[in-house]
This record gives C-alpha cells, sequence and structure tokens, in this order.
C-alpha cells in the first residue's frame, strides 16, 4: 500500500471487485497499522518483510497488486524473488532512481500543509486534481474508505511515516534495477498527471518491462485507478484471470 497507508486504505470498489473472483489478502507491512516492529528505512527490506510473511502463511505463487510505495516494494519482491510472483500490477508508482522520485517529501508536505489549513483529508490534494472533477473524485474516495466501520485498523505513527519517506528517497536516489528481467506479466497504471510519482515514470517502467500493459487515465492524478474503479477493476479482474 501507499506512504502512510494502512489496510483501511484500500479502496473497497477495487478489492471487493477483484474478491469476487480471487482471494486477496491485504495486510499492514512492519511497524504500519497494527502491524508491530519498526518500519525499515529501505524500499528492499520491505520487500523482505513482505517475503517472510508470504511465506509464514505458506503461499508459493501469489499475484502482487500494488499502489505507489508499494508498487516500489513489489518491484524489489519479484526482482528478489521471481519464482514467487505468477503476476504483477503496479499503480501509481516508479522504477528505482526515476526521475523526482526523491521529490515525494517535498510535494507530500506542501500538500499535508494544504489539506490542513482546507480541513481536508490530505489524499483528496495528493491523489486528485484540484479541478471539479478531480475534486468530486476525491472526496467520494475519502468517503469509500470509511465504509468500514467494524475494528478499524491503527493510524500508522508520525515516526513510520517519515522512515518510509526516508525509505522512498533512497528508492528514488539509488541506482536504476535492471527490470528487463521481469518476465511476469505486468499492468501498469496511473492518471495523466501524478505530481507525487510523476506519470512519465509509469512511462518508463513500461519500455523497461517486456510485455507489459500500460493504461494511463485522463483528467487524474495519483489516484487514477481510484477516480476511474469503474474502468480499472474489471481490467484488473480481465488481467489476473487471462
Amino acid at each position: 500500500m501507499h506512504l502512510a497507508a494502512t489496510l483501511d486504505n484500500w479502496d473497497p470498489r477495487i478489492v471487493d471487485a477483484i474478491a469476487k473472483e480471487r482471494h486477496v489478502i491485504t495486510f499492514d507491512n512492519r511497524g504500519v497499522g497494527a502491524s508491530t516492529g519498526t518500519v525499515p528505512d529501505s524500499v528492499e527490506e520491505m520487500a523482505d518483510d513482505a517475503y517472510r510473511f508470504i511465506k509464514a502463511l505458506g503461499f508459493d505463487t501469489i499475484d502482487v497488486f500494488s499502489f505507489s510505495l508499494g508498487g516500489m516494494i513489489a518491484q524489489a519482491l519479484v526482482l528478489k524473488r521471481p519464482e514467487l510472483v505468477r503476476k504483477l500490477i503496479l499503480t501509481g508508482t516508479g522504477p528505482k532512481g526515476g526521475k523526482d522520485m526523491d521529490k515525494i517529501s517535498r510535494v507530500t508536505y506542501y500538500d499535508i500543509l494544504r489539506a490542513t489549513l482546507t480541513r481536508s483529508d490530505p489524499k483528496e490534494f495528493l491523489f486528485f486534481n484540484r479541478n471539479a472533477t478531480g475534486k468530486r473524485a476525491g472526496k467520494a474516495f475519502v468517503q469509500r474508505l470509511e465504509e468500514r466501520t467494524a475494528d478499524r485498523d491503527a493510524p500508522i505513527t508520525v515516526k513510520a511515516f517519515r522512515t518510509q519517506l526516508k525509505a522512498i528517497k533512497r528508492w528514488g536516489r539509488g541506482a536504476s534495477a535492471d527490470l528487463s528481467t521481469i518476465t511476469q506479466p505486468t499492468l501498469i497504471a496511473n492518471g495523466d498527471n501524478d505530481r507525487m510519482v510523476p506519470s512519465v515514470l509509469s512511462e518508463d517502467l513500461h519500455r523497461c518491462i517486456t510485455g507489459s500493459e500500460l493504461i494511463i487515465y485522463p483528467d487524474s492524478g495519483h489516484g487514477g485507478i481510484f477516480q476511474f474503479h469503474d474502468r480499472f477493476a474489471p481490467l484488473a479482474v480481465a488481467f489476473l484471470a487471462r
């Protein structure tokens, strides 16, 4: 899942649609939400944690659906453990060493301030355009995240959030990985105006991962798949079913 996100940040319109056809497991990484431990300060360590969790559940082959920071973790996971992943969905994310990836902190803090001043959820600024369409989509998305009322997850701590930002900055400034070794069928999606992880980086992923599929949604930002959940969810279901 994305920076600062817990289990309750998955859009139910997407997860529920996939869960109608497949066995879906969502989880908090180490030190996030209700998970104990300390958040690692590198994406690669987060991938190692995910691997240990998956193996502890007894799975030898899985499909991975990821968003934003989760997409970085997914890339590290499939590069380290290619035998584990059957299919890969990367959304709102970018490759290691991608242009301007290390500027996420600046954008994040700026939009948190804007949201605070307007008494809004930061995701409305970070994930969606600030035009009429984006504002409606942002408010609808935030409302959907509140639909589940029982046993809500614990929010991420400030320390964990800052450590995740540090890990993202290291990822953005790191040496590029050889994504041409990824042979799994891969679906890549984003909005056309992603301010957090520039949309051009989705195109970079598409060029580097042979045979990958790319969808860019118009007039949308980092949360393009959430704004266009009615289009993306069926696409993801069909991709996984093929």
